[in-house]
Protein backbone atom coordinates (compact mmCIF):
# COMPACT_ATOMS: atom_id res chain seq x y z
CA UNK A 1 0.00 0.00 0.00
CA UNK A 2 2.65 2.64 0.68
CA UNK A 3 4.56 1.86 -2.52
CA UNK A 4 1.52 2.25 -4.03
CA UNK A 5 0.64 6.03 -2.62
CA UNK A 6 3.95 6.85 -3.38
CA UNK A 7 3.81 5.86 -7.00
CA UNK A 8 0.83 7.99 -7.31
CA UNK A 9 0.82 11.32 -5.31
CA UNK A 10 3.70 12.62 -8.29
CA UNK A 11 2.51 15.88 -9.57
CA UNK A 12 3.80 18.98 -10.85
CA UNK A 13 2.35 22.89 -9.82
CA UNK A 14 0.24 22.76 -13.10
CA UNK A 15 -1.86 19.80 -11.97
CA UNK A 16 -5.09 20.82 -11.93
CA UNK A 17 -6.31 21.28 -8.70
CA UNK A 18 -3.74 21.79 -7.18
CA UNK A 19 -0.56 18.91 -6.80
CA UNK A 20 -1.08 18.54 -2.83
CA UNK A 21 -4.53 19.17 -2.64
CA UNK A 22 -5.16 16.21 -5.50
CA UNK A 23 -2.90 14.41 -3.42
CA UNK A 24 -4.96 14.79 -0.26
CA UNK A 25 -8.51 14.43 -2.35
CA UNK A 26 -7.82 11.74 -3.92
CA UNK A 27 -6.04 9.34 -0.52
CA UNK A 28 -8.58 10.53 1.46
CA UNK A 29 -11.33 8.77 -1.03
CA UNK A 30 -9.16 5.71 -1.71
CA UNK A 31 -8.52 5.41 1.93
CA UNK A 32 -11.87 3.64 2.06
CA UNK A 33 -12.06 1.61 6.00
CA UNK A 34 -8.65 2.67 6.83
CA UNK A 35 -9.17 4.53 10.21
CA UNK A 36 -8.32 8.37 10.38
CA UNK A 37 -5.32 8.10 12.52
CA UNK A 38 -3.49 5.47 11.38
CA UNK A 39 -4.36 7.01 7.88
CA UNK A 40 -2.38 10.51 8.95
CA UNK A 41 -0.05 8.44 10.09
CA UNK A 42 0.44 6.55 6.68
CA UNK A 43 0.66 9.68 4.88
CA UNK A 44 2.97 11.36 7.39
CA UNK A 45 4.96 8.33 6.28
CA UNK A 46 4.91 9.01 2.73
CA UNK A 47 5.27 12.78 2.86
CA UNK A 48 2.48 13.72 1.95
CA UNK A 49 0.62 15.08 5.02
CA UNK A 50 1.99 17.92 6.28
CA UNK A 51 5.27 18.14 4.91
CA UNK A 52 5.32 18.08 0.94
CA UNK A 53 8.69 18.78 -0.62
CA UNK A 54 7.99 22.55 -2.25
CA UNK A 55 7.93 22.59 -6.17
CA UNK A 56 8.96 26.05 -6.94
CA UNK A 57 9.98 27.49 -10.63
CA UNK A 58 13.20 28.03 -9.64
CA UNK A 59 15.97 28.31 -6.80
CA UNK A 60 14.21 29.98 -3.73
CA UNK A 61 16.46 32.05 -1.58
CA UNK A 62 13.61 32.47 1.53
CA UNK A 63 12.02 29.26 3.00
CA UNK A 64 9.82 31.21 5.59
CA UNK A 65 8.61 34.37 6.10
CA UNK A 66 7.89 36.59 8.72
CA UNK A 67 5.49 39.62 7.88
CA UNK A 68 5.36 42.56 10.79
CA UNK A 69 1.97 44.45 9.66
CA UNK A 70 2.12 47.71 10.87
CA UNK A 71 -2.09 48.45 10.86
CA UNK A 72 -2.87 52.02 10.73
CA UNK A 73 -0.17 53.60 8.20
CA UNK A 74 2.87 54.63 9.96
CA UNK A 75 4.26 58.28 9.18
CA UNK A 76 7.45 57.34 6.86
CA UNK A 77 8.59 61.41 6.96
CA UNK A 78 8.58 60.66 10.87
CA UNK A 79 10.67 57.23 10.46
CA UNK A 80 12.28 56.07 7.42
CA UNK A 81 12.08 59.59 4.98
CA UNK A 82 13.81 62.47 6.09
CA UNK A 83 12.14 66.05 4.53
CA UNK A 84 14.25 68.76 5.45
CA UNK A 85 12.73 71.25 2.61
CA UNK A 86 9.38 69.78 4.62
CA UNK A 87 10.01 71.39 7.58
CA UNK A 88 11.85 74.84 5.85
CA UNK A 89 8.11 74.74 4.43
CA UNK A 90 5.94 74.07 7.57
CA UNK A 91 2.65 75.77 8.01
CA UNK A 92 2.43 76.59 4.30
CA UNK A 93 -0.16 75.85 1.71
CA UNK A 94 0.99 73.34 -0.87
CA UNK A 95 0.22 74.26 -4.98
CA UNK A 96 -3.55 73.86 -5.69
CA UNK A 97 -2.26 71.83 -9.00
CA UNK A 98 -0.98 69.18 -6.62
CA UNK A 99 -4.24 69.19 -4.42
CA UNK A 100 -6.70 69.26 -7.99
CA UNK A 101 -7.52 65.66 -8.02
CA UNK A 102 -6.23 63.90 -4.80
CA UNK A 103 -8.84 62.05 -2.48
CA UNK A 104 -8.19 62.34 1.45
CA UNK A 105 -10.22 60.64 3.88
CA UNK A 106 -10.47 63.70 6.40
CA UNK A 107 -8.54 66.69 5.29
CA UNK A 108 -9.93 69.65 4.11
CA UNK A 109 -8.05 70.63 0.98
CA UNK A 110 -8.89 74.60 1.03
CA UNK A 111 -7.32 75.30 4.62
CA UNK A 112 -4.74 71.76 4.44
CA UNK A 113 -1.25 73.26 5.35
CA UNK A 114 2.47 71.45 5.42
CA UNK A 115 3.76 70.02 8.58
CA UNK A 116 7.03 69.38 9.01
CA UNK A 117 8.61 66.70 11.15
CA UNK A 118 10.51 67.16 14.81
CA UNK A 119 12.05 64.25 14.20
CA UNK A 120 16.01 64.06 14.27
CA UNK A 121 17.37 61.61 11.60
CA UNK A 122 20.82 60.61 11.39
CA UNK A 123 23.14 57.87 9.22
CA UNK A 124 23.83 54.67 10.51
CA UNK A 125 25.57 51.65 9.57
CA UNK A 126 28.38 51.08 7.29
CA UNK A 127 25.32 51.88 4.70
CA UNK A 128 24.99 55.55 6.59
CA UNK A 129 21.03 55.11 6.07
CA UNK A 130 18.74 57.63 7.74
CA UNK A 131 16.81 56.73 10.15
CA UNK A 132 14.80 58.99 13.10
CA UNK A 133 15.69 59.17 16.76
CA UNK A 134 12.31 56.95 17.40
CA UNK A 135 14.09 53.76 15.85
CA UNK A 136 17.01 53.62 18.53
CA UNK A 137 17.51 49.65 17.94
CA UNK A 138 16.87 49.16 14.54
CA UNK A 139 19.98 51.57 13.87
CA UNK A 140 21.53 48.22 14.96
CA UNK A 141 20.31 46.48 12.26
CA UNK A 142 20.60 48.90 8.75
CA UNK A 143 23.53 46.57 7.35
CA UNK A 144 20.89 43.87 6.85
CA UNK A 145 17.34 45.92 6.01
CA UNK A 146 16.81 46.69 2.43
CA UNK A 147 14.51 50.28 2.70
CA UNK A 148 12.14 51.12 0.05
CA UNK A 149 11.13 54.72 0.14
CA UNK A 150 8.78 54.57 -3.10
CA UNK A 151 6.09 52.28 -2.35
CA UNK A 152 2.80 53.06 -3.58
CA UNK A 153 -0.85 51.77 -3.84
CA UNK A 154 -4.41 52.54 -4.76
CA UNK A 155 -6.02 52.60 -1.45
CA UNK A 156 -6.23 55.55 0.85
CA UNK A 157 -8.92 53.86 3.65
CA UNK A 158 -7.90 51.54 6.14
CA UNK A 159 -9.95 48.22 4.54
CA UNK A 160 -9.44 48.66 1.05
CA UNK A 161 -5.59 49.57 1.79
CA UNK A 162 -4.34 46.27 3.89
CA UNK A 163 -6.60 44.16 1.83
CA UNK A 164 -4.77 45.57 -1.29
CA UNK A 165 -1.16 44.94 0.91
CA UNK A 166 -1.76 41.78 2.37
CA UNK A 167 -3.95 40.04 -0.84
CA UNK A 168 -2.97 42.31 -3.64
CA UNK A 169 -7.17 43.55 -4.21
CA UNK A 170 -8.93 45.72 -2.39
CA UNK A 171 -11.97 43.32 -2.57
CA UNK A 172 -12.76 40.72 0.31
CA UNK A 173 -13.04 37.27 -0.70
CA UNK A 174 -8.91 36.89 -2.19
CA UNK A 175 -6.56 35.04 -0.97
CA UNK A 176 -3.48 36.62 1.69
CA UNK A 177 -0.07 35.78 0.53
CA UNK A 178 0.18 33.83 3.28
CA UNK A 179 -2.25 31.97 1.94
CA UNK A 180 -0.81 31.96 -1.76
CA UNK A 181 2.57 30.50 -0.30
CA UNK A 182 1.31 27.66 1.37
CA UNK A 183 -0.70 26.71 -1.73
CA UNK A 184 2.55 26.99 -3.73
CA UNK A 185 5.20 25.65 -1.35
CA UNK A 186 3.54 23.18 1.01
CA UNK A 187 4.23 23.13 4.83
CA UNK A 188 7.85 22.33 6.53
CA UNK A 189 5.67 21.28 9.57
CA UNK A 190 3.52 18.53 10.73
CA UNK A 191 2.31 19.24 13.82
CA UNK A 192 1.64 22.88 13.23
CA UNK A 193 0.13 25.04 11.08
CA UNK A 194 1.40 26.55 7.45
CA UNK A 195 0.31 29.60 8.13
CA UNK A 196 -0.09 31.27 11.55
CA UNK A 197 -1.45 34.97 12.65
CA UNK A 198 -0.90 36.65 15.84
CA UNK A 199 -2.85 40.12 17.29
CA UNK A 200 -1.91 42.45 19.80
CA UNK A 201 -3.49 41.96 23.11
CA UNK A 202 -6.98 43.56 23.04
CA UNK A 203 -6.74 44.81 19.29
CA UNK A 204 -9.12 44.30 16.08
CA UNK A 205 -8.59 44.73 12.42
CA UNK A 206 -10.83 46.47 10.40
CA UNK A 207 -10.79 43.17 7.98
CA UNK A 208 -10.79 40.41 10.92
CA UNK A 209 -10.61 36.99 9.53
CA UNK A 210 -10.10 38.57 5.55
CA UNK A 211 -7.14 39.47 6.88
CA UNK A 212 -5.65 36.04 7.07
CA UNK A 213 -8.33 34.46 4.57
CA UNK A 214 -7.53 31.45 1.60
CA UNK A 215 -10.16 33.28 -0.01
CA UNK A 216 -11.30 31.08 -2.79
CA UNK A 217 -8.21 29.14 -2.12
CA UNK A 218 -9.20 25.34 -0.60
CA UNK A 219 -9.48 26.45 3.46
CA UNK A 220 -6.53 24.33 4.92
CA UNK A 221 -4.30 27.42 3.24
CA UNK A 222 -5.88 30.05 5.44
CA UNK A 223 -4.18 31.60 8.36
CA UNK A 224 -4.44 30.10 11.93
CA UNK A 225 -5.07 32.58 14.77
CA UNK A 226 -3.09 31.99 18.14
CA UNK A 227 -4.95 34.07 20.85
CA UNK A 228 -2.69 36.11 22.93
CA UNK A 229 -5.03 34.25 26.13
CA UNK A 230 -6.45 31.28 26.94
CA UNK A 231 -6.18 27.98 25.03
CA UNK A 232 -3.56 29.11 22.28
CA UNK A 233 -6.05 27.93 18.93
CA UNK A 234 -10.21 28.46 19.88
CA UNK A 235 -11.74 24.94 20.82
CA UNK A 236 -8.25 23.51 20.40
CA UNK A 237 -8.58 21.88 24.02
CA UNK A 238 -10.53 18.63 24.92
CA UNK A 239 -13.72 19.43 26.71
CA UNK A 240 -13.29 18.16 30.99
CA UNK A 241 -13.61 14.09 30.93
CA UNK A 242 -12.40 13.69 27.44
CA UNK A 243 -9.06 11.13 27.38
CA UNK A 244 -6.93 10.91 24.39
CA UNK A 245 -8.15 7.20 23.26
CA UNK A 246 -11.79 8.46 23.17
CA UNK A 247 -10.95 11.62 21.15
CA UNK A 248 -8.83 9.05 18.85
CA UNK A 249 -12.01 7.04 18.58
CA UNK A 250 -13.84 10.30 17.99
CA UNK A 251 -11.76 11.54 15.79
CA UNK A 252 -11.70 8.12 13.75
CA UNK A 253 -15.34 8.36 13.44
CA UNK A 254 -15.85 11.93 12.52
CA UNK A 255 -12.86 11.39 9.42
CA UNK A 256 -14.70 8.13 8.54
CA UNK A 257 -17.90 10.11 7.90
CA UNK A 258 -15.99 13.33 5.82
CA UNK A 259 -14.68 10.48 3.59
CA UNK A 260 -18.18 9.35 3.06
CA UNK A 261 -19.44 12.68 2.07
CA UNK A 262 -16.05 13.70 0.25
CA UNK A 263 -17.16 10.19 -2.04
CA UNK A 264 -20.50 11.55 -2.39
CA UNK A 265 -19.65 14.92 -3.18
CA UNK A 266 -15.93 15.60 -4.65
CA UNK A 267 -16.15 18.60 -2.50
CA UNK A 268 -12.31 19.61 -1.59
CA UNK A 269 -13.87 21.35 1.08
CA UNK A 270 -14.34 18.21 2.81
CA UNK A 271 -10.66 17.26 2.05
CA UNK A 272 -9.44 19.71 4.13
CA UNK A 273 -11.86 19.23 6.75
CA UNK A 274 -10.18 15.68 7.03
CA UNK A 275 -6.71 17.61 7.62
CA UNK A 276 -7.33 20.31 9.83
CA UNK A 277 -9.23 17.57 12.50
CA UNK A 278 -5.60 15.72 12.07
CA UNK A 279 -3.56 18.86 12.66
CA UNK A 280 -5.43 20.15 15.51
CA UNK A 281 -5.14 16.23 16.83
CA UNK A 282 -1.47 16.93 16.22
CA UNK A 283 -1.52 20.46 17.90
CA UNK A 284 -2.79 19.60 20.63
CA UNK A 285 0.80 18.52 21.90
CA UNK A 286 2.67 20.72 20.43
CA UNK A 287 1.03 23.97 20.88
CA UNK A 288 1.50 24.29 24.80
CA UNK A 289 5.50 23.56 23.97
CA UNK A 290 5.29 26.08 21.67
CA UNK A 291 3.61 29.22 23.55
CA UNK A 292 5.84 28.32 26.88
CA UNK A 293 8.51 30.70 27.18
CA UNK A 294 10.30 29.23 30.29
CA UNK A 295 13.47 27.21 28.22
CA UNK A 296 14.48 31.04 26.77
CA UNK A 297 17.13 32.35 28.07
CA UNK A 298 16.75 35.06 30.76
CA UNK A 299 19.11 37.45 28.04
CA UNK A 300 16.76 36.54 25.15
CA UNK A 301 13.48 37.74 27.12
CA UNK A 302 15.23 41.21 28.24
CA UNK A 303 16.73 41.16 24.83
CA UNK A 304 13.22 40.95 23.00
CA UNK A 305 11.83 42.98 25.82
CA UNK A 306 9.05 40.53 27.07
CA UNK A 307 10.57 41.09 30.80
CA UNK A 308 10.37 44.86 30.17
CA UNK A 309 8.01 47.21 32.73
CA UNK A 310 5.13 48.46 30.09
CA UNK A 311 4.68 52.20 30.22
CA UNK A 312 1.58 52.92 31.80
CA UNK A 313 -0.20 49.83 30.61
CA UNK A 314 -1.86 47.14 33.08
CA UNK A 315 -3.24 45.43 30.47
CA UNK A 316 -0.41 43.77 29.03
CA UNK A 317 -1.23 45.54 25.51
CA UNK A 318 2.43 46.78 25.10
CA UNK A 319 4.22 43.60 26.22
CA UNK A 320 2.53 41.35 23.98
CA UNK A 321 3.91 42.30 20.82
CA UNK A 322 7.47 41.27 22.60
CA UNK A 323 5.75 38.12 23.01
CA UNK A 324 5.05 37.73 19.55
CA UNK A 325 8.16 38.44 18.33
CA UNK A 326 9.80 35.79 20.07
CA UNK A 327 7.15 33.56 19.37
CA UNK A 328 7.19 34.54 15.45
CA UNK A 329 11.13 32.67 15.80
CA UNK A 330 10.17 29.53 17.67
CA UNK A 331 7.32 29.44 15.19
CA UNK A 332 9.53 29.14 12.17
CA UNK A 333 12.25 27.26 13.66
CA UNK A 334 9.17 24.40 13.65
CA UNK A 335 8.53 24.73 10.62
CA UNK A 336 5.60 27.35 10.16
CA UNK A 337 5.83 28.80 6.66
CA UNK A 338 4.45 32.51 6.96
CA UNK A 339 3.41 34.27 10.54
CA UNK A 340 1.87 37.71 10.55
CA UNK A 341 1.85 39.61 12.98
CA UNK A 342 -0.54 42.21 13.43
CA UNK A 343 0.03 45.80 15.57
CA UNK A 344 -2.44 47.91 15.86
CA UNK A 345 -2.86 50.55 15.53
CA UNK A 346 -0.61 53.77 13.71
CA UNK A 347 -3.54 55.60 12.52
CA UNK A 348 -2.86 58.74 13.71
CA UNK A 349 -4.92 61.71 13.10
CA UNK A 350 -4.11 62.91 16.19
CA UNK A 351 -1.58 63.10 18.76
CA UNK A 352 0.92 62.21 16.25
CA UNK A 353 4.30 62.79 18.25
CA UNK A 354 2.97 60.76 21.78
CA UNK A 355 1.55 57.93 19.36
CA UNK A 356 4.66 57.15 17.11
CA UNK A 357 6.60 57.47 20.57
CA UNK A 358 4.59 54.63 22.08
CA UNK A 359 4.16 52.37 18.63
CA UNK A 360 7.86 52.66 18.73
CA UNK A 361 8.36 52.06 22.01
CA UNK A 362 6.25 49.12 22.04
CA UNK A 363 7.75 47.56 18.35
CA UNK A 364 11.43 48.98 17.82
CA UNK A 365 13.26 46.49 20.66
CA UNK A 366 11.68 43.65 19.79
CA UNK A 367 12.01 44.08 16.22
CA UNK A 368 15.28 44.82 16.19
CA UNK A 369 15.57 41.67 18.65
CA UNK A 370 14.53 39.18 16.55
CA UNK A 371 16.33 40.18 13.40
CA UNK A 372 19.28 39.82 15.44
CA UNK A 373 18.25 36.65 16.83
CA UNK A 374 17.43 35.03 13.36
CA UNK A 375 21.09 36.24 12.31
CA UNK A 376 22.89 34.72 15.20
CA UNK A 377 21.08 31.36 14.52
CA UNK A 378 21.52 31.26 11.05
CA UNK A 379 17.97 31.80 9.98
CA UNK A 380 18.25 35.03 8.66
CA UNK A 381 19.96 34.00 5.38
CA UNK A 382 16.72 32.11 4.35
CA UNK A 383 13.91 34.16 6.28
CA UNK A 384 12.29 36.93 5.08
CA UNK A 385 11.52 39.54 7.29
CA UNK A 386 8.84 42.36 6.14
CA UNK A 387 7.92 45.56 8.07
CA UNK A 388 4.74 48.02 6.67
CA UNK A 389 1.60 48.70 7.07
CA UNK A 390 -0.99 49.16 4.30
CA UNK A 391 -0.05 53.33 3.22
CA UNK A 392 1.83 56.04 4.53
CA UNK A 393 0.94 59.60 6.29
CA UNK A 394 0.72 62.79 4.46
CA UNK A 395 3.21 65.81 4.64
CA UNK A 396 0.19 68.03 5.25
CA UNK A 397 -1.29 68.19 9.03
CA UNK A 398 -5.17 66.53 9.11
CA UNK A 399 -7.36 69.71 9.37
CA UNK A 400 -10.42 68.24 10.12
CA UNK A 401 -13.86 69.29 10.82
CA UNK A 402 -14.01 70.15 14.66
CA UNK A 403 -10.07 69.27 15.60
CA UNK A 404 -8.96 72.28 17.58
CA UNK A 405 -5.45 71.67 16.96
CA UNK A 406 -3.61 69.97 14.18
CA UNK A 407 -1.15 67.35 15.41
CA UNK A 408 -1.76 64.06 13.18
CA UNK A 409 -1.78 63.04 9.79
CA UNK A 410 -4.55 62.14 6.75
CA UNK A 411 -4.13 58.96 5.49
CA UNK A 412 -1.30 58.50 2.39
CA UNK A 413 -0.96 55.97 -0.42
CA UNK A 414 0.83 58.10 -3.19
CA UNK A 415 4.52 57.84 -1.50
CA UNK A 416 5.35 55.66 1.74
CA UNK A 417 8.46 53.42 3.58
CA UNK A 418 9.15 49.42 3.72
CA UNK A 419 11.49 47.31 4.64
CA UNK A 420 12.76 43.72 3.84
CA UNK A 421 15.41 41.46 5.07
CA UNK A 422 17.29 37.86 4.92
CA UNK A 423 15.51 35.60 2.77
CA UNK A 424 17.87 36.48 0.05
CA UNK A 425 17.14 40.14 0.11
CA UNK A 426 20.75 42.59 -0.43
CA UNK A 427 20.65 44.82 2.84
CA UNK A 428 22.34 48.17 3.26
CA UNK A 429 20.45 49.76 0.79
CA UNK A 430 18.00 52.80 0.27
CA UNK A 431 15.66 51.78 -2.68
CA UNK A 432 13.40 54.54 -4.59
CA UNK A 433 13.49 58.66 -3.44
CA UNK A 434 10.16 60.68 -3.03
CA UNK A 435 10.21 64.07 -3.77
CA UNK A 436 11.41 67.53 -1.61
CA UNK A 437 8.34 67.19 0.56
CA UNK A 438 7.39 63.76 0.82
CA UNK A 439 3.88 64.02 -1.64
CA UNK A 440 5.16 61.46 -4.55
CA UNK A 441 7.42 58.98 -5.32
CA UNK A 442 10.46 60.79 -7.63
CA UNK A 443 12.55 58.04 -8.53
CA UNK A 444 12.24 53.91 -8.36
CA UNK A 445 8.39 53.46 -7.97
CA UNK A 446 7.42 50.31 -6.49
CA UNK A 447 3.98 49.31 -6.49
CA UNK A 448 2.05 46.60 -4.00
CA UNK A 449 1.79 44.24 -6.67
CA UNK A 450 5.55 44.57 -7.66
CA UNK A 451 6.34 44.12 -3.52
CA UNK A 452 4.35 40.95 -3.86
CA UNK A 453 5.95 40.05 -7.11
CA UNK A 454 9.12 40.23 -5.45
CA UNK A 455 8.43 37.77 -2.16
CA UNK A 456 7.16 35.04 -4.50
CA UNK A 457 10.32 35.17 -6.32
CA UNK A 458 12.51 35.07 -3.37
CA UNK A 459 10.88 32.10 -2.31
CA UNK A 460 11.59 30.49 -6.51
CA UNK A 461 7.89 31.11 -7.28
CA UNK A 462 7.14 32.63 -10.99
CA UNK A 463 4.58 35.16 -9.93
CA UNK A 464 2.39 34.89 -13.10
CA UNK A 465 2.84 31.04 -13.57
CA UNK A 466 1.49 30.59 -9.64
CA UNK A 467 -2.21 30.68 -10.36
CA UNK A 468 -5.81 29.07 -9.44
CA UNK A 469 -8.50 28.47 -11.75
CA UNK A 470 -11.73 29.65 -9.62
CA UNK A 471 -15.16 30.97 -11.77
CA UNK A 472 -13.64 30.39 -15.26
CA UNK A 473 -10.78 32.20 -14.70
CA UNK A 474 -6.96 31.64 -13.90
CA UNK A 475 -6.07 34.41 -10.70
CA UNK A 476 -2.92 35.35 -9.32
CA UNK A 477 -1.78 37.04 -6.24
CA UNK A 478 -0.04 40.28 -8.62
CA UNK A 479 -3.76 39.82 -10.79
CA UNK A 480 -2.37 41.19 -13.93
CA UNK A 481 1.12 43.66 -13.33
CA UNK A 482 3.77 42.99 -11.03
CA UNK A 483 7.21 43.28 -11.86
CA UNK A 484 10.34 41.88 -9.65
CA UNK A 485 12.49 44.55 -8.17
CA UNK A 486 15.65 43.15 -8.86
CA UNK A 487 17.70 45.67 -6.93
CA UNK A 488 16.15 44.01 -3.73
CA UNK A 489 17.96 40.54 -4.41
CA UNK A 490 21.60 39.62 -3.39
Amino acid sequence: MSAFLTMTTKSTMNDSPHNSTARRQFLANVAGGLGAVALASLLRDDRVLGSESPITHFAPRAKRCIYLFMEGGPSQMDLFDPKPKLNQLDGQPMPESLLKEIKFAFIQKEAARLMGSPRVFQRHGQCGMDLSDLLPHLRDCVDDIALVRSMHCDQFNHLPGQLMMLSGSALQGRPTLGSWLSYGLGSESQDLPSYVVLTTLGRGLPGGASSWSSGFLPSQYAGTLFRNQGSPVLNLENPAGITPPAQARSLQAINDLNRLRYGALGNPEVASRIEAYELAFRMQRTAPELLDLSGESQATLEEYGVTREPANDKSGFESSYARNCLLARRMIERGVRFVTLFLSTWDHHSNLDSGLARYTRISDQPVAALLKDLKRRGLLDDTLVVWGGEFGRTPLGENRVNFKQVTGRDHHPYSFSMWLAGGGVRGGQVIGETDEIGWGVAKDPVHVHDLHATILHLFGLDHEQLTYRFQGRDFRLTDIAGNVVTRLLK
